[in-house]
């Protein structure tokens, strides 16, 4: 039985009279009845399975206002175990707070009583009914229009006052202790009847009005400012988030801010090209209110699970671009079959480190390597603080086609090479659907997490291979702490991999001898900056070049051997000699 059928045996086992017509449930309501309503309205909850806002019921009176099975299991004190998605062992949000007993509840209901036919005319422009107006508890000063802000436990300690149609002025009213950011959150109390459902948060008190109007839940924040305050705690047990923000390039960046911190459960409505700057839906009210109630519908339907990642198509687009424009960069490419490494390791799993000398050929080395595993489909992410992104898509490009860099950028290809290059572009194509390139220089352990979550849910793979260049460009805080700061990487690294069955390939410096040469015998003591190396990685690496790797124009067989210097379940040792194929910089095994 999947989640909606179990929704719907709920409400008809619970709500007295329920029937089903087509994808509703219907029937006189509950709520109505309890509080004497004399006239009781009807009682409808959506059971579309293609519905995000399954579950959802309000009441046609607009009595209370409505929510999912949860809430309404609680309000009509349901045996919890019948409650559909109820979790008993669930942390509740709370707040580290002393709240005062001292309210605006008093004061929220004589301004209500304020409100003339001028309030009354100013949200009707954009379709606001008195009846949401009245369930919001919106008042009037004589002057500004008010919009209060009640907390959870239904306290009301502050007050947002807005001059009609002139939003840049605007003060707060109430207990300042509660003007922070932290409790710029209106209708709070909505997010607990969301529970186990879906909801909408706007950037703006008004936005927050129409959707009411339009039969949603909704919170809202005064501007896209604060979304970034939103605690991801607090909308921890909500399932589908939906966000309107008014059109900016700053409101779409706070709006992934927050999606960030919340993860794919949220989806940002975007607005067509054709609309002007902080166009909202307001404005759309006013511009198309006829047409609102199936514009809303629509943009549901049709958004899509948020990403912090690029799409493919614009990956390599952009990589294109940059191979047409950019005359004045090589491009290197890399391919080979590696299966002396792959036994060397019984498969590429846990924390693989590699060390080497400059200039060895670590990156071009580990790059093959990755971009390999994402043609075969695994999840690839690439932290790279070496080369940047268009010069790892495009040796990759030049790997698949063996081609000269030198040649793709002159377009001095024949037949042959040309077909080499078709080939190669359609299948970067298809590995860039699972291999993302990272070169966030605030990146922090936090966000990696969410990037591999990201990932897997993308491409609905499991397992994800993540590619650090290198170990000790990682940020953290400054070069004081920087040994400890590689050690608490190394610490989270392993955290990653047991969690979130991640495996990683990290690139490593090597410490100089006694006379600035990097020594010719291969172990644990040549790596550079941790002591922790050898206690984090699964396998430890020394990748030796047989050639001089400063000499950039030497002519001689450019060879380099790999050793196992430690494992914990393979054999120290060699593991396999490289040969790199210049001027095509991949490497062969021997």
């Amino acid at each position: 039985m999947d989640n909606t059928d179990k929704i719907k045996e709920f409400y008809l086992e619970f709500v007295p009279g329920a029937k089903v017509d087509g994808n509703f449930i219907k029937a006189p309501c509950p709520f109505c009845k309890i509080e004497n309503k004399e006239n009781q309205g009807i009682f409808v909850v959506s059971i579309n399975p293609e519905n995000f806002f399954a579950g959802y019921f309000r009441c046609t009176n607009r009595c209370r206002p409505g929510g999912f099975p949860i809430y309404y299991g609680k309000s009509m004190e349901v045996n919890t175990g019948k409650i559909p998605g109820y979790d008993p062992d669930r942390e509740p949000f709370v707040r580290d707070v002393v709240y005062p007993n001292a309210t605006l509840n008093s004061e929220v209901h004589k301004q209500m009583a304020m409100m003339n036919d001028q309030s009354y005319a100013h949200f009707n422009e954009f379709g606001v009914s008195k009846e949401v107006l009245f369930n919001m508890g919106i008042g009037f000063n004589g002057r500004y229009l008010v919009y209060p802000y009640y907390l959870e436990n239904g306290k009301c300690l502050a007050a947002h006052c807005i001059l009609p149609d002139q939003e840049d002025e605007n003060f707060w009213q109430g207990d300042e202790n509660f003007f922070s950011e932290e409790f710029r959150v209106y209708n709070e109390q909505e997010i607990a009847r969301c529970e186990g459902g879906a909801l909408f948060i706007t950037d703006s008190e008004d936005q927050l009005l129409i959707i009411q109007e339009l039969g949603f839940p909704a919170i809202a924040v005064p501007s896209s400012s604060n979304l970034e305050f939103i605690k991801h705690e607090q909308l921890a047990h909500v399932n589908h988030i939906f966000l309107v923000i008014k059109n900016s390039p700053e409101a779409r960046l706070s709006a992934r801010t927050l999606a960030t911190s919340l993860g794919f459960k949220v989806r940002i409505f975007k607005w067509p090209s054709q609309y002007q700057r902080d166009y909202d839906l307001c404005q759309l009210a006013k511009d198309k209110i006829k047409e609102l109630k199936k514009i809303i519908p629509f943009l549901i339907k049709s958004s899509k699970a948020f990403s912090p990642f690029s799409s493919p198509e614009k990956e390599y687009s952009r990589l294109i671009e940059a191979i047409e424009k950019d005359t004045g960069n090589d491009y290197f490419g890399l391919e080979s079959g590696l299966k002396k490494f792959d036994l060397a390791h019984n498969g590429i799993r846990g924390i693989n480190i590699m060390g080497g000398q400059p200039k060895a050929g670590k990156s071009c080395f580990f790059l093959q390597v990755s971009t390999e595993i994402a043609r075969r489909k695994t999840p690839v992410i690439y932290y790279d603080f070496e080369n940047g992104w268009q010069k790892i898509y495009s040796r990759t490009l030049c790997r698949l086609s063996r081609l000269a860099g030198e040649d793709i950028r002159k377009k001095q290809l024949d037949e042959p090479g040309e077909e080499r290059f078709g080939n190669a572009q359609k299948e970067l194509k298809n590995i860039l659907q699972y291999f993302k390139v990272v070169t966030d220089r605030k990146l922090n352990p936090d966000i990696m997490r969410k990037q591999i979550d990201f990932l897997q849910h993308e491409t609905r793979k499991e397992n994800v291979l993540i590619v650090v260049d290198s170990l000790h460009k990682l940020p953290f805080k400054n070069l004081s702490e920087r040994r400890t700061g590689i050690d608490s990487w190394l610490r989270q690294m392993e955290a990653i991999r047991d969690e979130q069955n991640a495996s990683f390939l990290v690139i490593s410096e090597l410490s100089r001898g006694a006379e600035g040469s990097y020594g010719e015998k291969p172990d644990m003591g040549s790596f550079k900056g941790s002591g922790d190396i050898e206690y984090s990685a699964d396998n430890a690496m020394i990748f030796v070049p047989d050639w001089d790797a400063v000499d950039s124009i030497s002519t001689q067989e450019r060879k380099s051997t790999l050793w196992m210097v430690a494992s914990r379940e393979n054999t120290p040792g060699k593991i396999a000699t490289y040969l790199l194929e210049y001027p095509f910089w991949g490497f062969k095994e021997l």
